[in-house]
């Protein structure tokens, strides 16, 4: 369910993130320890394209989390709000990396594109260039037969 709140100027905005993510984040951040008490919260004029709706909102929120010592700015949409969720998720994906190391699902996904990157071994090329003949060989045989063959 969105929830439609009132910004300045009697204009409305959606909000991007629902009751159901939000009551998700906090239950991830309960489970990797995170407390509200441990953040520290800055909103900052943003940076970069966007112009004078950019310089003269402080959308971007700063994350200071205290225990771990993780900085974290974020200023992915120009909803204040939105990038309170988003600079608490990326704590969260950040935490989770440092206590799992390589179990972290970043750090799986970074592998799988290692090992799909990963120059073949002779044997593998060699098979694999032979199935390619066999199937060029077979894709042949499938055209036409004319008299003058």
């Amino acid at each position: 369910m969105k929830s439609i709140a009132k910004a300045e100027h009697d204009t409305y905005y959606v909000k991007m993130i629902t009751q159901e993510k939000q009551e998700k984040l906090n239950e991830r951040m309960a489970q990797l320890g995170i407390r509200e008490e441990d953040l520290d919260e800055h909103f900052i004029r943003g940076s970069g394209k966007g112009g004078q709706k950019i310089n003269k909102t402080s959308s971007c929120v700063q994350l200071n989390h205290h225990p771990s010592g993780i900085e974290i700015r974020c200023q992915q949409t120009r909803s204040q709000a939105d990038n309170r969720y988003w600079a608490r998720r990326e704590l969260c994906d950040r935490i989770e990396e440092m206590a799992l190391g390589e179990q972290s699902a970043r750090q799986q996904a970074i592998e799988k594109i290692r090992r799909q990157k990963r120059r073949r071994s002779r044997r593998a090329k060699a098979r694999m260039l032979d199935a390619k003949t066999k199937q060029g060989e077979k894709k042949k045989l499938r055209g036409r037969i004319r008299p003058d063959d």
